[in-house]
């Protein structure tokens, strides 16, 4: 096999979507982004997608794949690497016993069903700018309670079934859309109105993620079939070489962000958490308001 043909998808020759040039210096970008991705992942419980999704977009952009469908493209493969870094996310805080697959088990159905409405359906016809602003807002208000830490006298009674399954709903609809593994919800929810520690939130939305991606991801590649303008490699919405290079590097440090997460004071721990919310709501309403 020729050198060209190796690092090729398509016509060798072309820039254009049909030849995505796959280049030692992208697959090194896409590596470091892997490696950024999952420590964030094991150490937040976070999917990556306040990194993968503007990145992903500028790399396709620039390869002339159109803005919008680069945008939805980042999404897409973004929620897909979700599943691998969630997997080995998830085993890390399990072996500390952190996971609470009570929680899991319960949230889980609403979150395919969510899922599903989101990725089959929504996600290929809204543009999004006020649902990012309104995110953007849900987001700040999350982050400062979480930052505040204030605590009530009394512990709040965790959800019955059917609330943890409409929060389920939510949490894997809103995940479709922004192509993020859910934490932005299900952290402040399991810590707000659950009564879980942040070590047990943020270990048991590692787990959660699995379900929001492979359900968002399997969304993504049924809507996106037919869709004009993907370059050789997309399956659907999801762009399989970014997502085989970010997903490989990505499970190899999702273990260390487990590891120091258990090794972080409670509040401190927190406050990461918060300030990666601050910056996602940032991200999400620079997004909506330059729509």
């Amino acid at each position: 096999m020729a050198f060209a043909d190796t690092f090729f998808i398509g016509d060798a020759q072309s820039l254009s979507p049909p030849g995505m040039l796959i280049e030692p210096l992208l697959i090194a970008e896409l590596a470091v982004l892997g490696v950024a991705t999952g420590f964030l992942a094991g150490l937040l419980g976070i999917g990556g997608a306040m990194l993968m999704v503007p990145f992903i977009t500028i790399i396709l952009t620039n390869r002339n794949v159109s803005p919008d469908l680069a945008v939805k493209m980042a999404i897409a493969t973004s929620m897909a690497t979700i599943a691998f870094t969630s997997i080995s996310s998830a085993r890390a805080h399990h072996r500390r016993g952190a996971v609470r697959w009570d929680y899991v088990a319960l949230l889980a159905p609403g979150i395919v069903l969510g899922s599903a409405v989101a990725s089959l359906g929504v996600f290929a016809l809204l543009k999004g700018s006020y649902l990012a602003i309104f995110f953007a807002v849900f987001m700040s208000f999350s982050a400062t309670q979480m930052f505040l830490a204030r605590k009530s006298a009394t512990a709040r009674q965790p959800p019955g079934t059917a609330g943890q399954l409409t929060a389920g709903g939510l949490i894997g609809f809103l995940s479709g859309l922004v192509g993020a593994g859910g934490a932005f919800v299900s952290v402040p929810f399991m810590t707000g109105w659950c009564a879980i520690s942040i070590h047990h939130a943020v270990a048991t939305s590692a787990a959660l993620g699995f379900p929001i991606a492979v359900a968002n991801a399997l969304g993504y590649m049924i809507s996106g079939q037919g869709v004009s303008g993907l370059p050789h490699g997309a399956l659907g919405y999801v762009w399989l070489p970014g997502l085989a290079v970010i997903a490989a590097f990505s499970v190899l440090t999702a273990p260390l962000g487990a590891k120091t997460a258990h090794s972080i004071p409670v509040d401190r721990l927190r406050r990461a958490f918060a300030g990666v919310l601050y910056l996602l709501a940032a991200y999400m309403l620079y997004k909506g308001l330059s729509a």
